[in-house]
């Protein structure tokens, strides 16, 4: 399995520098990626804060918590 060069938080940090106003070929030179790559990612995590990113652990503990089968003993 292939392993990621850059964390989801680093990705969305790289994104916010393009829309501060970087061109997108001085933003692939600076972090060594391809213009797909930066599309990809535009695709995937544009428009979202560092903050809006929650980690898997955090989504499986709320989806327990929204479970209503889970309080129904088994018989």
């Amino acid at each position: 399995m292939k392993r990621n060069r850059f964390s989801e938080e680093q990705i969305i940090g790289i994104l916010k520098e393009h829309e501060a106003g970087v061109s997108v070929a001085d933003l692939c030179r600076k972090h060594d990626v391809s213009d797909a790559s930066h599309l990809q990612w535009k695709t995937k995590f544009g428009g979202m804060e560092v903050s809006d990113r929650r980690r898997p652990a955090e989504d499986k503990v709320q989806q327990q918590a929204m479970n209503p089968w889970d309080e129904i003993p088994n018989e």
